[in-house]
């Protein structure tokens, strides 16, 4: 005991000093505790601040004629055309219909150009013969402005939902493709020597060491390309639809309606927002293993 005395260590527990008693160690953690919940209200706090901020300066801009309303609008008039829209519906249609046709296209293509490049990532990343073959193709196609090909697929496919689908699948392909390439190839190469070592196939390695490596690659381009997903299709209805979003930004733009424009995008920003909440929540729960961000 004098021993431990004089080392200033707890009697409760030799590894710990005296100072770290247990008692030390939850009014440490209480301390810290309520550090990080004044921090999140600060936070809070000021992101509130600066969204009043910037609608009552745009607000207060408009009233005073600083900016012409005509053009930019006001969140006044933006508001009332979100209530209107919910209401009495759009020129189109109910505004959940318009919702839902864009959100169908961009779930469709999110899962097809998801999975897509998730296996052809796969398959080039373990196949070097294969991705000598089709680097320079797929360089090409890489390099070329993406949304422009949403014109060829409105003639090649028409007004229907196949051309925003296949204009979704071509903008989040290229991105899961990429991530999932990268991840493969930076897949542990002591680990694979080991699996290697005690036997394990070719397809074993693939399915139990490199995939799982890749897994965190792969998620972070899914958390992405959704939001391309979303452009794809809007774009697509852009440039020519029956309904959806982005014939209703398209309508309001041929009418000069600027809170008409402006209102679509906010609904397109809450969509975009529940999906990546939704993602993020399943991307901590498939990566539980990953160390938290500080």
């Amino acid at each position: 005991m004098n021993a431990i005395a004089a080392s200033g260590l707890a009697p409760g527990n030799p590894a710990l000093p005296a100072s770290l008693s247990d008692e030390a160690l939850a009014r440490e953690s209480v301390v810290a505790q309520a550090a990080i919940r004044r921090h999140r209200f600060v936070i809070i706090g000021l992101r509130i601040a600066v969204l009043v901020l910037v609608l009552g300066g745009w607000e207060l801009s408009a009233n005073l004629k600083w900016i012409d309303p005509f053009f930019y609008s006001q969140p006044s008039l933006i508001w009332a055309q979100i209530v209107e829209w919910i209401r009495d519906g759009t020129s189109q249609g109910p505004l959940w219909v318009q919702v839902a046709v864009t959100l169908e296209e961009t779930v469709i293509g999110f899962l097809i150009g998801g999975i897509g490049g998730i296996i052809c990532g796969i398959l080039l990343g373990r196949n070097k013969l294969l991705a000598d073959v089709f680097s320079l193709y797929i360089q090409i196609a890489n390099s070329i402005p993406r949304v422009v090909l949403g014109s060829v697929f409105v003639i090649a496919l028409g007004l229907g939902m196949a051309s925003k689908v296949a204009l979704a699948v071509v903008m989040v392909f290229f991105v899961v493709f990429g991530n999932a390439f990268q991840g493969v190839r930076e897949a542990d190469k002591y680990l694979i020597a080991n699996a290697r070592i005690l036997g394990a196939s070719k397809r074993q390695l693939t399915t139990s060491v490199v995939i799982p490596s890749a897994m965190s690659w792969i998620l972070a381009s899914l958390h992405v390309s959704f939001g391309f997903a979303l452009v794809g299709a809007v774009v697509g209805e852009f440039l020519g639809a029956k309904q959806g979003m982005g014939l209703l930004i398209s309508t309001a733009q041929g009418a000069f309606n600027a809170s008409g424009v402006f209102a679509a995008m906010i609904v397109l920003a809450a969509v975009a927002l529940v999906a990546d909440f939704i993602l993020t929540r399943l991307e901590k729960r498939l990566l539980k293993w990953r160390p938290a961000a500080f």
